[in-house]
């Protein structure tokens, strides 16, 4: 019985030191947080799809409070959030463009030829190992294997009939299709935007009318009708300054492929 009381005071009394021990250590490393830090972090819409360039909404948090990072430089919450983080840091939030995704190519499974049928592993990324980096003629084209889908947080994009497509209101360009395109086929482009052209060919014509029917050709018509002048042709590929562009129309009316497309 003695025993038993002995071990139970023993057990008691070390309790009662690692209690304190740890009750001092708690205070003297105590880490310090910042209200205004955890209030912005409170905010954000806590996807840590990285989009904005920082690790997680947490690191972009103490970004924005350090003053590092813009207050809407969140892409998933927008102007709304901009605003309501810029409350609470007492500052003005500047206008942001909503940015969207855009894939740059129409080449579907009808539209574009295929030199041979492939089976294997379906990763965009494999096809720089296979012969012609990947079954479809074009070499510039949406290969259709749909990395970009595996990668997207917000299930923004699909592959439709070989090529992919993008639910522009479902998309809250946090980039991560833009990094996986081993193509470099997806861009993001203003929300706003009316016209877009929708190939990144820059093959010479003839090449390219016969790997794909929508494909740029670069016959420079597009140019010649545009009374903005935002479109240019480089390389046999027409581009669009999305800043110069009223939306009127005539480029994509003039182009004789259809590569030049409204968005």
């Amino acid at each position: 019985m003695v025993g038993i009381l002995t071990a139970t005071a023993v057990v008691g009394i070390v309790g009662i030191f690692v209690g304190l021990f740890l009750g001092v250590a708690g205070i003297r490393f105590k880490v310090k947080v910042d209200e205004k830090q955890e209030a912005v972090l409170a905010a954000l819409p806590g996807n840590n799809c990285g989009g904005c360039g920082y690790a997680g909404c947490s690191g972009l948090a103490a970004a924005i409070t350090k003053g590092e990072a813009a207050v809407n430089a969140c892409p998933v919450g927008g102007d709304p959030v901009g605003k309501k983080i810029a409350a609470i840091l007492g500052v003005e939030a500047e206008n942001s463009v909503r940015l969207t995704a855009f894939v740059a190519c129409q080449g579907d499974c009808d539209r574009t030829k295929s030199d041979y049928e492939y089976f294997g592993a379906e990763d965009c990324r494999m096809m720089g190992f296979v012969p012609g980096g990947g079954p479809k003629s074009c070499s510039s084209g949406c290969l259709g294997f749909g990395t970009c889908v595996e990668v997207c947080p917000f299930d923004a994009i699909h592959v439709v009939n070989g090529v992919a497509v993008v639910d522009r209101e479902a998309c809250k360009a946090c980039g991560k299709c833009v990094e996986a395109c081993p193509r470099h086929l997806i861009s993001l482009i203003p929300y706003n935007a009316k016209l877009a052209v929708a190939c990144s060919s820059t093959d010479k014509g003839p090449v390219t009318m016969k790997a794909c029917e929508t494909g740029c050709i670069g016959c420079m018509l597009c140019t010649k009708v545009c009374p903005s002048q935002a479109v240019t042709v480089s390389d046999f590929h027409a581009t669009i300054d999305q800043e110069k562009c009223t939306g009127c129309g005539a480029c994509a009316e003039k182009c004789p492929k259809k590569a030049i497309v409204k968005v």
